[in-house]
């Protein structure tokens, strides 16, 4: 079963409870947005079901909600950020900033972030250069729930990579993609709807593939992104991820990031702080007119959208599906599932808000 909730009153909800949590009201509108992105572009696994995760860190003294976030060392094109344990849906449009204010300064910018935490979807945080006519690139590590290729331990995290490309006419190119071949958000899901998992997916502990969306939790792990001849393209791909946000800022890397379940405590002995992620900005006019490349991205999406498809489909840009999504979510609401909205009153009733 389903509930459907207009936008307006799930940001007005979140938005309270995220005040209860002692963040600023800035903080708290902007961990909003960001985290309803999600919801509204139809990645229901990184949206308001993440919510009470992010409240349990919080209660277990793992959330800072008045994070002092500032730059650590930078030179003019780089910088790295603390997120002094912020919410990362705080720290990360707020390090997305400093990307950008370099990019505009010389051109490009590269910020790599430590000491943060769960930053939602990466392709809202990619997105935030369209509008200034540049493209925008983000990552971010996590919790170690995925094998490299022949590992049966669990070393990555399903650590994603968005990109997002400003185009004329046509709607803008936005690639968010994991570098699994599922994320872990959507064996969740498989989980509250007590379906199985396509093969693929995730592996038992004993390095055997499995259709069980439980598999992780009981010991298992996620496979990388390629499959059965390929999964060491997701895993290089994971890997680099996993350096640009956090071996190259100081955050922990590896098995030593900390996981996003409150349960589960973080390493007793860290290699660097917090968890990780990277941000990338360039001023499409440092390359070429910006005019003269949207007109020509038009030419390109259009020649891909209008390609010869097998029959009963049509070829997609990234960003199309999400893009409609969010179209219609607008209008006609965001579903939520029960476990989700049972979920959603347990954590209104802790701060007496109402969903």
């Amino acid at each position: 079963m389903t509930t459907t909730l207009p936008y307006s009153q799930l940001f007005t909800f979140t938005e309270a409870v995220f005040r209860g949590m002692g963040c600023p009201d800035d903080d708290a509108t902007l961990a909003t947005e960001t985290l309803l992105s999600a919801d509204l572009r139809g990645i229901d696994s990184h949206g308001v079901a993440r919510l009470a995760g992010y409240v349990r860190l919080w209660e277990a003294g793992r959330i800072n909600a008045t994070p002092r976030v500032g730059v650590t060392y930078e030179t003019p094109s780089t910088a790295v950020v603390d997120g002094d344990g912020g919410l990362g849906l705080v720290v990360g449009p707020k390090a997305m900033r400093v990307a950008l204010d370099k990019a505009r300064q010389v051109g490009s910018g590269w910020v790599s972030v430590k000491n943060s935490n769960h930053f939602g979807i990466a392709g809202y945080h990619a997105m935030q250069a369209l509008a200034h006519d540049m493209i925008g690139l983000a990552m971010t590590n996590a919790s170690p729930l995925v094998a490299p290729t022949y590992s049966l331990e669990r070393l990555l995290g399903t650590n994603p990579i968005a990109v997002a490309v400003p185009a004329g006419q046509q709607p803008d190119f936005v690639l968010d993609m994991a570098t699994t071949t599922a994320a872990n958000g959507k064996l969740e899901v498989a989980q509250r709807k007590h379906l199985p998992i396509p093969d693929g997916w995730a592996q038992d502990a004993t390095g055997v593939g499995s259709t069980d969306a439980n598999a992780v939790k009981n010991g298992g792990a996620l496979l990388p992104l390629g499959g059965a001849t390929g999964s060491h393209k997701g895993y290089g791909l994971g890997a680099v991820v996993d350096i640009f946000s956090a071996v190259l800022s100081g955050a922990n890397y590896g098995p030593w990031v900390p996981p996003f379940v409150a349960f589960l405590q973080p390493s007793e002995n860290p290699v660097g702080q917090g968890l990780g992620h990277f941000f990338g900005a360039m001023r499409v006019d440092a390359f070429r007119p910006a005019d003269e490349f949207k007109a020509h991205m038009d030419n390109w999406i259009t020649t891909f959208r209008g390609a010869r498809a097998v029959d009963g489909q049509h070829v997609l840009i990234p960003g199309d599906p999400e893009r409609e999504t969010a179209a219609r979510r607008l209008l006609d609401g965001i579903p939520l599932l029960e476990p989700v909205l049972k979920d959603l009153e347990a954590v209104g009733a802790r701060f007496g808000v109402k969903v």
